[in-house]
């Protein structure tokens, strides 16, 4: 057998026929490359019997031999490899032996030995380049700084060396992404999947039932989902049949539409594109690259711009783990939300795999996981209990149960959750919160996963786990992103990007180089340099390093500074509008029932309410006695004021606070497919038969003291009291809907309370019965715009208000008339009134929710 020597960057490692030799950028590997066009496992190297061999083990972005793209091809002295890309990729170099027979196989240069060596004397990544081959630097730049930042940096440490360009064959340089117009590969460069034959004339049906012609086994495809149709004049069409998740031609969804040779069709987690009279299929298997390209945001300040995030660019590779840090007021959080399209950048452009991220939203939007900082989920519910609704939510419609039960078990059995996952949210620490948090994502085997402060409150044990967890995230076959206030294990990520005050990069790169970049000891003296300096220019100083020109000035030179183009077409949603909201009344009235001081709250209250109205005499009553003309009874104007007041405060209480306590639920639920109206509705209709019943309980409770009540009705003329409860249980519900524009306009928990007590008193007040509102210009038209009025108006036509208590002997209330009309007008007005609110929360809801989805 002859030997063989495997020689890469100036190293060499004499190969052993026995053993097969991993490639790739897994640090278990035998052959660790650092480049971002590698792929975890690459390539193999072993000995085929008669030759040695390289084997490409399904790489992304190939293995090239000549500048040929090879699956499997037999090497000998003098042949080359390139990895990634068939020019500039790491080359691998194979020579004879030099070494006897007894060296070939046990020599101190073989892999096996070299293992055991140092990691720095292994194949030492891009970033040790520069001590190979040193560089002249200044003296001061070789030490930290000095730990003393109150003293201006000194300009030799703030001075970065020139910029050196990448050695041939290197790793260094950063992935080129394809243009992401409706062009661009399907996959980048990738190879397809699998090929399907298409013939003439016939039809081709995807979908998930084992019936169909191609069958995707993905979740996110229904079980029909929709078909390739051969045209007899050699064109082919694609047509959706029904799918909940719809089909994409180019990002966009369609109905049907005729296919040319460059459009990418998406179904699920698979692309589809058009090679002659064959159908090459792309899976998504978590294999891809993102890559944010002269990001930059800007938002009004008075008459001028502020910008907040300014031109960043940097490329992840596939299977990665980047964490992202930065001082307050860096940006990290605008960076957050234009990478996921909940607030896209004003310039540049986010790559997922090549495809523009704003242009197809509706379809890539599946593919992209992202837990908030708060949690998104229903603390009150079972771990399971959480993800059967989030799973309802989030497939297809057709999805079996049985089907959804598998999978909800398969992520629990990931996370290390399935020995709690009959335990309430709220009894998990925050470490295992934060683990069913991303569980709810993993639901729809997103590709790429993004974190905002998930180790924000957690403990540094916790916070550990927590990093672990997202370590085997990416290790498993996934992309994380992580945004972050912890430094303590950074160690654990594949990169680091350091945001500068001002929404600038200050570094990306390794983060064990990031310290030394820096030129100081820790990371609490970095983030004082920022705070000391926020006027100096690190995103200047970043640009003139070497790690700029090896991980981010390719993005920055091909970045197109046009601002993105949003979605325009209104995506599909996994579930029907009547299927989203059974779904939304099963989960809040499960949410409710697990809430014990809620239900305990929701009868005391109009209990309450309804025995302070009883504290006025009993012999005053409602009803106006036998001589009707000449009879008052102030009273009367006063009990209903209580009983009216008490409605308003106990349903606008029941809602105040209900979206605001889910708005981070509901903003990431919206990205997933909610329908919006669905969602306000199932508030409506469980808030809602909550607050008539309060409103029953409190005229039981005020009217069953009165011996004195209206014998006559004006629409139900023998039971007054059933007319005036139904008037009750109006207000409630119109100042529910009240407390619902509340909650949707305010920004924290804590200003509800406020305009709650002041929503209470301003009813007080223009209720009519403290003083006199009609023929009062001005004052007459405000209280028009309060439910009281047109409550206690209702009541008034019933008990004949305008008898018991008239302002002046000639001056009558119109709306407190005695007739059915005036009963319907005042009643009428004031569902109207609730109507409007409803329509208003609508409209503010669409402010919580990814901009790239607003209408």
């Amino acid at each position: 057998m002859p030997g063989l020597v495997l020689e890469f960057n100036g190293q060499t490692w004499t190969l052993d026929p026995s053993k097969s030799y991993s490639v790739g950028r897994d640090p278990q590997g035998d052959v660790v490359l650092d480049d971002a066009r590698v792929s975890w496992r690459h390539a193999a190297i072993r000995w085929g019997g008669r030759g040695w061999v390289i084997e490409d083990l399904g790489s992304t972005n190939g293995t090239y031999v000549l500048g040929q793209r090879i699956q499997q091809h037999e090497v000998a002295p003098g042949a080359a490899v390139h990895l990634g890309n068939a020019t500039d990729g790491p080359r691998l170099g194979f020579g004879p032996e030099q070494q006897s027979g007894a060296a070939l196989y046990g020599a101190e240069t073989s892999l096996a030995q070299q293992a055991a060596a140092p990691v720095a004397q292994q194949a030492a990544p891009a970033y040790q380049q520069p001590q190979q081959a040193p560089v002249q630097q200044p003296a001061a730049w070789a030490q930290p700084a000095p730990r003393q930042v109150a003293q201006p940096v000194p300009q030799q440490v703030l001075r970065q060396a020139p910029p050196q360009a990448p050695q041939q064959g290197g790793w260094s340089r950063p992935p080129q992404p394809a243009a992401a117009g409706a062009g661009a590969p399907a996959q980048g460069d990738r190879s397809p999947t699998t090929f399907h034959h298409l013939a003439t004339g016939r039809v081709m049906r995807i979908g998930r039932a084992l019936e169909n012609e191609l069958v995707v086994s993905d979740l996110q495809v229904s079980r029909y989902h929709a078909e390739f149709r051969a045209h007899p004049d050699g064109r082919y069409e694609i047509a959706d049949l029904g799918s909940h998740n719809g089909t994409y031609v180019n990002g966009q969804p369609i109905q049907s539409h005729l296919l040319g040779p460059e459009d990418i069709v998406g179904v699920g987690h698979s692309t589809f594109r058009l090679a002659g009279d064959q159908l090459e299929e792309f899976v998504d298997t978590g294999e891809v690259t993102f890559t944010a390209r002269r990001l930059t945001v800007r938002v009004p300040q008075g008459k001028a711009t502020k910008t907040i995030l300014n031109d960043v660019s940097f490329g992840v590779p596939e299977k990665s783990l980047i964490a992202v840090i930065g001082p307050s007021g860096s940006g990290k959080s605008t960076l957050l939300r234009a990478l996921t399209g909940y607030r896209p950048a004003d310039a540049g452009e986010v790559l997922y795999d090549s495809r523009n991220l704003y242009k197809q939203f509706a379809e890539l939007r599946q593919r992209i996981g992202l837990v908030p900082q708060d949690d998104i989920l229903h603390k009150e519910l079972s771990v399971r209990t959480a993800l059967r609704y989030a799973a309802k939510l989030r497939f297809p419609g057709d999805t079996k149960s049985d089907e959804r039960e598998a999978r909800i078990d398969e992520v629990l059995g990931e996370l290390k959750l399935d020995i709690h996952a009959d335990k309430r949210i709220t009894s998990l620490s925050g470490g295992q919160r934060k683990r069913v948090s991303v569980a709810l994502e993993l639901l729809t085997k997103p590709s790429l996963i993004f974190l905002d402060e998930p180790t924000s409150g957690l403990d540094p044990g916790m916070d550990r786990d927590v990093m672990q967890l997202l370590r085997g995230l990416a290790d498993d076959g996934r992309t994380v992103l992580v945004v972050t206030h912890s430094v303590a294990e950074l160690a654990l990520c594949d990169r680091l990007l350091v945001m500068a005050p001002g929404g600038s990069v200050a570094y990306f790169g390794p983060p064990e180089e990031a310290l030394n970049f820096f030129g100081y000891e820790s990371w609490a003296d970095v983030f004082s340099a920022f705070e000391s300096y926020r006027d100096y220019d690190w995103a200047d100083r970043w640009k003139g390093s070497q790690h700029y020109q090896m991980y981010a000035a390719d993005l920055d030179a091909a970045a197109p500074q046009a601002a993105p183009v949003l979605q325009q077409q209104r995506p599909p949603k996994p579930q029907g509008w009547g299927s989203q909201l059974w779904t939304l009344v099963r989960r809040y009235l499960s949410v409710i029932a697990s809430d014990r001081g809620f239900i305990g709250l929701m009868f005391i209250l109009p209990a309450v309410l309804g025995v302070v109205s009883t504290l006025i005499p009993a012999d005053s009553g409602l009803g106006i006695g036998p001589a009707k003309n000449h009879f008052t009874n102030k009273d009367a104007g006063t009990i209903m004021l209580i009983l009216a007041v008490g409605a308003c405060f106990s349903g606008a209480a029941n809602s105040v606070r209900e979206l605001i306590k889910e708005r981070v639920i509901y903003e990431r639920e919206r990205a997933t497919g909610l329908s919006r109206s669905a969602y306000l509705l199932s508030k409506v209709i469980v808030l809602g038969l909550i607050t008539v019943l309060q409103g029953v309980i409190i005229c039981v409770i005020g009217f069953g003291a009165r011996s004195k009540l209206p014998t006559e009705g004006v629409i139900l003329k023998n039971f007054p009291v059933v007319e005036m409860t139904l008037v009750v249980g109006a207000l409630g519900f119109t100042s529910m809907m009240f407390g619902l524009v509340i909650s949707a306009l305010v920004k924290t928990a804590e200003k509800t309370m406020p305009l709650l007590v002041m929503f209470a008193i301003i009813q007080v007040v223009f209720t009519g019965v403290l003083f006199q509102l009609f023929q009062k210009p001005g004052i007459e038209q405000v209280a028009w715009l309060m439910p009281a009025r047109w409550a206690v108006a209702a009541l008034g036509t019933t008990t004949q208000l305008n008898v018991q208590m008239p302002w002046t002997p000639n001056a009558v209330d119109q709306l407190w008339v005695h007739t059915a009309a005036q009963w319907f007008i005042d009643t009428g007005v004031l569902l109207g009134i609730g109507a409007v609110c409803g329509f208003v929360v609508l409209r503010l809801l669409r402010r919580h929710e990814p901009e790239v989805m607003r209408k």
